[in-house]
């Protein structure tokens, strides 16, 4: 029997399997041939402090030690500019103010980005602390945390049925049956349906379906030193990507839990709000694809314990902000499943525990 199993092999998961690691025995079961195959391994990952509620924020602030010890390299310089077109006056200023945006003047913001057309584009707001996250090498780090301490991970492991047993849980898949004391449930979209199946309440998940493009670099400039670029409201985006551009509507709509695919409507959407930013010609793209975020009633993520069963402990709802808020969030869970006062403070942790959607 292992001290934790938890069930997802995206960044919630194995952060979370890492930090306990250090304390016990430890098992992630991921449904696919390898990790983070949905949602995290299709994330256009920024970090910026100021982005998101104010548990968001508060995560984000609560692990930026994490980001100068295991995960040093991690992060690269991005920033990312907020501009507005006619009659967007008003939601750009509540965005600017709301993230703590520096408005620049157009000159300064076409000398960042070249192809934006200031004929249409009246104002701009930037922010030079605003990072890339590595994903790829952020999970590597946490997976290589988990394994030196003994932890190990199956992939091709679907879960198909738990059940709660006198000293823990047992969980069984394809072929395998498992046991551990407690279980952490990290499984993204399939979130609630890993909780019905442990016999404990759904919180009502929603995962978001959310498409992008990729294109090649415009006009045959290099984006690589681009900041992301954002219409008021979030209403579309266009980040620099391995030598190339991603451009998304930033849509959410719901889906079932699902391996997701772009909708050619809202690819179409995305790359003519993109169009009236800039002066280049959107080009066919070179590819696509979309993930889901999932999100709580609340959007706020959901870290902590089962009101109706301790060993059982949540992980779920990132919206998006899985690796933005991972080092703070496996540390909540880690904190939860031994037993120690956390480090965040009792208004923020009452925020996230799945004890608010109890009856």
């Amino acid at each position: 029997m292992e001290d934790f199993i938890t069930i997802g092999g995206g960044i919630a998961g194995i952060s979370a399997a890492a930090r306990l690691s250090e304390h016990g025995s430890c098992r992630v079961l991921e449904r696919e041939a390898h990790l983070a195959y949905h949602s995290s391994g299709r994330s256009a990952a920024l970090y910026e402090e100021n982005y998101g509620s104010p548990s968001t924020i508060s995560l984000a602030k609560a692990g930026r030690a994490d980001w100068e010890d295991v995960l040093e390299g991690v992060l690269s310089p991005r920033g990312f500019m907020l501009l507005c077109l006619r009659g967007e006056e008003t939601q750009f200023e509540a965005d600017r103010q709301h993230m703590g945006l520096t408005e620049i003047s157009m000159a300064e913001a076409q000398a960042r980005v070249p192809i934006l057309n200031t004929q249409d584009v009246l104002r701009a707001a930037c922010s030079t602390t605003a990072q890339d996250i590595d994903t790829d090498l952020m999970l590597q780090r946490f997976a290589k945390l988990l394994r030196s301490n003994g932890g190990v991970i199956e992939t091709d492991q679907c879960v198909q049925a738990i059940e709660k047993i006198s000293n823990g849980w047992r969980v069984t898949c394809q072929e395998q049956t498992f046991t551990a004391r407690q279980l952490i449930n990290a499984a993204g979209a399939w979130g609630d349906e890993i909780a019905a199946l442990a016999g404990l309440a759904r919180l009502g998940l929603t995962p978001m379906r959310r498409s992008v493009a990729r294109l090649a670099a415009p006009g045959g400039h290099d984006p690589s030193a681009w900041p992301m670029l954002f219409g008021p409201g979030e209403r579309w985006f266009a980040k620099a990507d391995a030598g190339a551009l991603i451009v998304s509507l930033a849509e959410e709509t719901p889906s079932v839990p699902m391996d997701s695919w772009p909708h050619d409507m809202d690819l179409a959407e995305a790359l003519a709000r993109y169009q009236d930013y800039v002066t280049e010609e959107v080009t066919r793209p070179i590819s696509s694809w979309a993930g889901l975020r999932t999100f709580a009633p609340d959007r706020n993520l959901v870290l902590g314990a089962a009101p109706q069963e301790e060993s059982f402990i949540w992980a779920v709802g990132q919206g998006g902000y899985g690796f933005f808020t991972a080092p703070a969030a496996s540390q909540l869970v880690a904190d939860t499943a031994l037993g120690r006062r956390p480090q965040l403070s009792a208004e923020i942790v009452a925020q996230l525990s799945p004890a608010r959607f109890a009856p």
